[in-house]
């Protein structure tokens, strides 16, 4: 497995980058984060089209582009990669409304040949779909064994269009899929947050889909913010500093939420994914270096799964509501990644709506926010 990885900041970038290319014909997957104008304008695609004839073109639109250690907006990051013994197949599902996110999901990955699938990797549409539904029919859909990771395109927190790319002009409302095959491919998955909780679990008694309107039968915004105490007059805005951990009904994974809206006359809050009756919730908090160690954290984590063999590819889905908490610091929690995996690992990934990966190992993937998720890719 070889890899190559270039950077695209201004017209003709693309040209003096590629003329350094070693691999070009043998490239079999190109992968590309970054801003959807960008990828339309100045004949972007057409360019790593001629520089990589026979890859197929993958990615999404961002709320950042993470390439080596670091961290840009309104940039390309590209990353080339050819297998020695391994191949890639695409798909595609269209979300034909947000009713239909879990069908959508689920029919992205069935359209995968599942004979010798190892791993799948999913980009999705950001804003038009309920993500937690999404992300429910592509686990329903996997062959057994096989993973799944991703995460939720993103538009640099303007919430008003993402987009995904997979061997096309950017699409909305669309769900790609990267499938991976061969016996000789190892990945390895980590999903972590670094937030620290305060307060008891409390049961969640009435909520709608990502809609919470009651813990323990009391108005959820209320006793939000009796938590929350001079923090409280920042919301919505300060509810990135305080998500949600969720807890399934067994108490045996748990998960982050990310707080959307807040409704006074309500007295409920919007979430960025389901929230439902009879599971247990707690709130959670961290600081600038809590949020830096979870970062390292999952990078340990995912070197385990792998082996402990430095990976010759890791992707990065890094939560956008992570960024205006650690602002300048940024890089730092791409940097603390690269510290463990070593300098023989390229580095490339986003900042997303909605992290894809398993909370704890060899568990099935959920959706997560306010994370880092890693995949470590790996070939014999």
């Amino acid at each position: 497995m070889r890899v190559e990885q270039f950077e695209w900041t201004e017209p003709g970038s693309w040209d003096r980058a590629f003329v350094s290319s070693t691999l070009r014909d043998a490239v079999q997957l190109v992968i590309l984060f970054g801003d959807a104008k960008a990828v339309s304008a100045q004949d972007c695609l057409s360019r790593v089209r001629q520089a990589f004839p026979k890859a197929h073109l993958f990615g999404c639109s961002t709320a950042g582009e993470i390439l080596s250690t670091r961290v840009r907006e309104g940039s390309l990051a590209l990353t080339a990669i050819a297998f020695e013994h391994s191949r890639v197949a695409i798909a595609r599902a269209s979300i034909e409304s947000l009713d239909s996110s879990f069908d959508a999901g689920e029919k992205a990955i069935r359209q995968l040949d599942p004979h010798g699938l190892r791993h799948v990797f999913v980009l999705s549409e950001g804003l038009r779909a309920y993500s937690t539904d999404v992300v429910n029919g592509i686990t329903t859909a996997l062959p057994p064994g096989v993973t799944v990771s991703g995460g939720f395109a993103a538009d640099y927190n303007l919430f008003h269009s993402t987009h995904v790319w997979c061997d096309s002009e950017p699409q909305q409302s669309t769900i790609i899929a990267l499938g991976f095959y061969g016996d000789r491919l190892h990945f390895g998955l980590s999903v972590t947050g670094g937030w620290h909780p305060f307060g008891p679990d409390r049961l969640i008694t009435k909520s709608s889909r990502n809609v919470l309107y009651e813990f323990d039968g009391r108005p959820a915004l209320a006793l939000y913010k009796q938590y929350l105490g001079e923090h409280a007059a920042g919301l919505p805005a300060s509810g990135h500093l305080f998500p949600l951990e969720l807890c399934n009904h067994q108490r045996k994974s748990r998960v982050l939420r990310a707080l959307l809206a807040v409704d006074e006359k309500e007295q409920s809050i919007t979430y960025a994914g389901n929230v439902p009756e009879g599971s247990y919730a707690r709130f959670m908090m961290g600081h600038i270096e809590d949020l830096i160690g979870g970062a390292l954290k999952a990078a340990k984590e995912g070197l385990e799964s792998i082996g402990g063999r430095p990976p010759s590819l890791s992707l990065l889905v890094s939560c956008s509501a992570r960024r205006p908490i650690l602002l300048q610091r940024v890089e730092e929690e791409v940097e603390v990644v690269r510290q463990v995996l070593g300098q023989q690992t390229a580095l490339t990934g986003f900042y997303s709506y909605g992290e894809i990966g398993p909370p704890t190992a060899g568990a099935i993937s959920e959706l997560h926010n306010e994370t880092m998720s890693i995949t470590n890719i790996t070939e014999d």
